[in-house]
């Protein structure tokens, strides 16, 4: 009676164990799938260097008034969603910057204003993604047909519209994170049987 009363005890502790190091690894599995796990390339989960994005300006860029200068930042955003396997990656209204390069503002003998701009860069959850692509808009010749009028005339003023749309690519890698899933909260183990 008391051998079995003791072979009762040590399997009751064996088994006890063996619950607690199986409670220990379930909070491991749990631990680990809180923490995003990052696709490989393989999977399409790296949205590539290169990408079109649709930019959208968010302000008026002009030569009119012969004030924009070379090296004006601009503010834009996300004409078009980037999607990635049917989920929005890069949404619609996300903010962008963009950085004026070359100004050359209307003149004499039908010299027409050129604007040239580009992509820098946009803001995500926190972070920053470079970009890249050149725009350009160039006003209209005046016409200078006799040297003596053409002297006096003036070409246009370059002007790209608030709300013009303009291509842009991704300048680095985007690698795109599975969603987090709560992961379930381990039942306590219990109490062995005394």
């Amino acid at each position: 009676m008391i051998r079995s009363n003791r072979m009762f005890n040590n399997a009751c502790i064996c088994i006890g164990f063996i619950l607690s190091l199986s409670s220990v690894s379930a909070q491991a599995v749990a631990q680990s799938a809180i923490e995003p796990v990052i696709l490989a390339p393989a999977n399409g989960s790296v949205i590539e260097s290169g990408t079109e994005i649709v930019l959208r300006l968010r302000e008026e860029l002009t030569t009119d008034k012969k004030k924009l200068k070379a090296g004006y930042r601009f503010q834009m955003e996300v004409a078009e969603p980037l999607r990635l396997n049917n989920q929005i990656i890069i949404p619609s209204g996300t903010p962008a910057i963009g950085e004026v390069t070359e100004v050359r503002n209307k003149g004499m003998w039908g010299k027409s204003g050129y604007i040239e701009a580009r992509a820098i860069s946009m803001r995500i959850g926190g972070r920053t993604i470079r970009l890249s692509g050149t725009f350009d808009d160039k006003g209209a010749a005046g016409t200078d047909l006799i040297p003596v009028v053409g002297f006096f005339t003036s070409g246009s003023s370059a002007t790209i519209a608030a709300g013009s749309t303009v291509k842009a690519f991704l300048d680095e890698d985007i690698v795109v994170a599975k969603p987090t899933v709560p992961a379930p909260t381990p039942a306590p183990a219990k109490p062995a049987p005394k």
